[in-house]
């Protein structure tokens, strides 16, 4: 589900008010634990974490006039999502973060290739996010990309 919402202010408002509490503390913790390099900004109808043009003006591939997205975090119907492009991207980080996970949520991992799916609420691993966001700084995140894009 994409928002229509403009800012981030705004998306927070429109969301149903037993998901506002664990959103607003996933967009802390990312907020607390990223490298400030990073921008939060609203980014395809989600909350977004991106390399802004300023620090890579060559933008996202796919539409230039975009920044580089890094991060998004979403209320969609039947869960909270983080889609976290590094995990996609770099295969140790991938590595450490499935290790990880079982030490923090003791259910399954519910996971696609970017995509971390949370459906119940009081099982997001807030600590293990923080790691996840101190585990790459900007300037990685745009050297992994550009490696990844030149091997496509």
């Amino acid at each position: 589900m994409q928002s229509k919402a403009r800012t981030v202010e705004q998306y927070f408002e429109e969301l149903p008010e037993e998901r506002k509490a664990p959103m607003l503390k996933l967009r802390q913790t990312i907020l607390t634990n990223m490298d400030q390099n990073f921008e939060e900004c609203m980014n395809y109808g989600m909350v977004g974490y991106v390399v802004p043009h300023d620090k890579y003006p060559a933008g996202y591939h796919c539409n230039t006039e975009l920044p580089l997205p890094f991060v998004n975090i979403a209320s969609q119907k039947n869960f909270v999502a983080l889609y976290h492009m590094g995990i996609y991207a770099n295969p140790e980080l991938m590595e450490w973060f499935v290790g990880e996970y079982p030490k923090f949520v003791k259910t399954k991992l519910d996971m696609g290739k970017s995509c971390i799916r949370f459906k119940r609420m009081d099982q997001i691993p807030f600590e293990l996010i923080g790691e996840l966001m101190q585990k790459m700084t900007a300037e990685e995140w745009i050297a992994c990309y550009e490696v990844n894009l030149k091997q496509k």
